[in-house]
């Protein structure tokens, strides 16, 4: 496989890394939203979770925001691993930018 080709290849794997990424930060900042709307939720009003095509009614408002939190922990630790990656391949890509710039 040539640098060129090489080159390509971890371009397009930085843009894939950064597609991924972005899209857990949305799920973080919607996680965190919800998690702050189910604790801003009055106690007398009913608080509903969709499961499936169905909604059932909490009981358990603390479980609800354990899970939540559960969640958010599990997407930014995926979020953390993805930065690295990141940063591996951007590596990659000055290391192979050099190597086809001293080639032309």
């Amino acid at each position: 496989m040539s640098e060129m080709e090489q080159f390509q290849i971890v371009v397009s794997e930085i843009q894939a890394t950064r597609q991924q990424m972005a899209s857990l930060n949305a799920q973080i900042l919607e996680l965190k939203a919800t998690s702050d709307a189910v604790a801003n939720q009055p106690k007398d009003l009913a608080l509903h979770q969709q499961l499936g095509g169905v909604l059932i009614e909490v009981s358990d408002r603390n479980s609800l925001v354990e899970v939540l939190n559960n969640d958010i922990k599990t997407i930014s630790e995926h979020l953390e691993r993805l930065q690295t990656r990141e940063t591996d391949l951007m590596n990659s890509y000055e290391e192979l930018k050099k190597v086809l710039e001293g080639s032309n």
